[in-house]
C-alpha cells in the first residue's frame, strides 16, 4: 500500500532536506552509518506537540494512532505482528527470557499502569481488550540520553533509530525505557530464524545487541507505510506526519480523545491510543 500521492509528495520534499533515500535509510538502520487526569492523559495535537516543538528541520514528525475501537479482540489476530516480524527478520524464541519482539499485545493494566491504578472505573471490556504495544518513538527519549556509544539516536523526523554496529550490549537503553519496548539478543538471533522465510532486504542482527521497532524507516524511504499498518485489515492503525495539520493522524487526534502511555514522565510518546 502506497501513501496518498499528495501526502507522499509533501514528505518527499521534506525528506530531501535530510537525505531520505531508500538506500540511506536502510544503511542507517543496518548500523553501517553512524496535572488533572484529562490534562495528563488526554491529547490535543496543538498542545505539547505545539508548532514550535515539532521537528522543524525536516518538516516531518512521524506518529501512529492505534484505534482500539477497531483493533480485533480475537486472540488469534496477529496480522500486524506477523508482518512486522517477517519484514524485519525478528527471531522467534519460545523462552520468554530470550524473547525478541518489536510489536506485541499486552493487557490493559500493563500498558496503562498509571491509569489503571488511578481510575478504577474503566469499563470492563476495555480492561479485557489486548492492547497493541511497540516503541513509542518518544520526542524526549530517555534511551538516547543514556546510550554511551550513541547506538540509539533520534532522527530529524522523530524516529528513534538503532545503529547495531555501535551497540555494545550494555542495556542502559533498556533500563532507561519506561515502556519495556526494547529486546536484547541473548542468543544468536539467526538461530530463531531457522526454517522461516527471510526478508533479504533487511539485515539480521547479532548476539549481544538490542533491537526494537523502527517505524519501518526503510519502507518510509520508499514511500510506503509501515508493515503493521498495511497488514491490519481492520484499519486500526494510522500512520502519518504529526507536523502536518492536514494529515490523517492530526485529524484523528482533533476528533477523538486519545491517550499516551505514562505522559507524566515527560517522554512525549509518538504513539497514541483511542480507546472509546
Amino acid at each position: 500500500m502506497e501513501l496518498k500521492r499528495r501526502d507522499f509528495l509533501k514528505i518527499v520534499g521534506g525528506s530531501a532536506l535530510i537525505g531520505g533515500s531508500a538506500i540511506s535509510a536502510l544503511v542507517e538502520e543496518a548500523g553501517i552509518a553512524h496535572a488533572s487526569p484529562h490534562e495528563e492523559h488526554g491529547h490535543s495535537a496543538e498542545e505539547d506537540h505545539g508548532h514550535g516543538h515539532i521537528e522543524e528541520a525536516s518538516g516531518i514528525r512521524w506518529a501512529m494512532v492505534v484505534d482500539m475501537r477497531k483493533c480485533s479482540e480475537q486472540e488469534g489476530c496477529r496480522d500486524c505482528i506477523n508482518a512486522c516480524h517477517y519484514v524485519h527478520n525478528v527471531p522467534n524464541f519460545p523462552d520468554p527470557k530470550e524473547e525478541v519482539k518489536w510489536i506485541w499485545k499486552d493487557e490493559y493494566h500493563h500498558v496503562f499502569t498509571d491509569i489503571s491504578t488511578l481510575d478504577p472505573y474503566v469499563p470492563e471490556h476495555i480492561k479485557r481488550h489486548p492492547f497493541l504495544v511497540l516503541c513509542n518513538h518518544c520526542d524526549n527519549p530517555p534511551c538516547v540520553r543514556v546510550c554511551p556509544t550513541k547506538a540509539t539516536f533520534k532522527r530529524p523526523d522523530g524516529i528513534v533509530a538503532m545503529d547495531y554496529h555501535r551497540c555494545i550490549g550494555c542495556r542502559f537503553c533498556m533500563a532507561a525505557c519506561p515502556y519495556g519496548s526494547r529486546s536484547f539478543n541473548w542468543r544468536d538471533p539467526r538461530l530463531g530464524l531457522k526454517g522461516r522465510e527471510l526478508n533479504y532486504e533487511f539485515p539480521t542482527r547479532m548476539r549481544g545487541v538490542v533491537e526494537k521497532c523502527n517505524f519501518c524507516v526503510e519502507r518510509l524511504a520508499q514511500g510506503k507505510i509501515p508493515a503493521c499498518v498495511e497488514a491490519c485489515k481492520h484499519g486500526a492503525l494510522t500512520f502519518g506526519n504529526l507536523a502536518d495539520p492536514n494529515s490523517e493522524v492530526r485529524a484523528l487526534l482533533r476528533e477523538n480523545y486519545a491517550l499516551r502511555r505514562k505522559p507524566q514522565l515527560g517522554t512525549k510518546p509518538s504513539v497514541f491510543y483511542i480507546i472509546a
